[in-house]
């Protein structure tokens, strides 16, 4: 009797770390057909390591020394039939309308597909005729493909951090309060002194206004002069010239 109620119990509590483990992967498969566009990479790490998460709790919980171990229990259907059954349909949520033949040997298979235990096959035979030496030889080779890996990435990141750092240290050549203040004086008009306005009945000078001019010093005063010539005592005598040219030939 005691063996039943802890069957019962470790049953329903794997039932509902499994069904939990479905949610996160239909949660995860909505994602990824629904939100492909703006999905981001630390959204799917999330998913990834949600599911990681309930998996190993899943086997600590089969793992548990109060869990009975289920390979000792044996299932067998007692009626096959092709009818149709309802209670059946809703607890598998519509996956097994009916306990037929054609379901009973995939859901109630203890061993593995015929693919996949062949392939299981094939890898322990290549596992069991691996010598020591190759195995060995095979270890090293991958010791140091991980270090030269590993050198490669702790490179990488030596030259982001300096690069990084670079760009930290250089001098700054903009303030963010200035650009702000300019922004709040050119759209806001913050900070700009307001011209005065005349007060109302105040007179304002129209018209032309004169012009002072500075004052030129007065020039010194000249003599006049006399237009009018006196008469001269020396005559002169203006005769016409001849009417020969001198370059006239004869």
């Amino acid at each position: 009797m005691r063996e039943e109620k802890q069957l019962e119990h470790s049953l329903d509590a794997i039932i509902q770390r499994v069904q939990d483990i479905k949610g996160s992967i239909a949660a995860f498969l909505m994602k990824l057909e629904h939100e492909y566009h703006m999905l981001q990479w630390p959204s799917v790490l999330d998913s990834f390591a949600l599911l990681s998460g309930q998996i190993n709790s899943l086997n600590k919980l089969l793992k548990n020394e109060k869990t009975p171990l289920l390979r000792n229990y044996i299932l067998l259907p007692l009626i096959l039939s092709p009818d149709r059954d309802a209670e059946l349909e809703k607890l598998t949520e519509g996956r097994v309308q009916a306990f037929s033949h054609e379901v009973v040997p995939g859901y109630l298979r203890t061993k593995q597909e015929q693919d996949v235990e062949e392939k299981q096959q094939q890898i322990n035979k290549q596992a069991s005729q691996l010598t020591v030496e190759n195995a060995q030889k095979q270890i090293n080779a991958l010791n140091r493909l991980s270090s030269s890996l590993l050198d490669m990435i702790s490179a990488m990141r030596e030259e982001w951090e300096s690069e990084l750092s670079q760009k930290t240290s250089q001098p700054q050549t903009s303030s963010l309060a200035d650009t702000h203040s300019l922004i709040a004086a050119t759209t806001f008009g913050k900070g700009l002194k307001v011209m005065r306005q005349p007060e109302p009945g105040s007179s304002v000078p129209q018209g032309p206004q004169e012009v002072v001019q500075p004052q030129r010093p007065n020039p010194t005063p000249t003599p006049s002069i006399n237009i009018n010539k006196a008469p001269s005592s020396i005559k002169t005598n203006i005769k016409a010239g001849s009417s020969a040219h001198p370059y006239i030939r004869p």
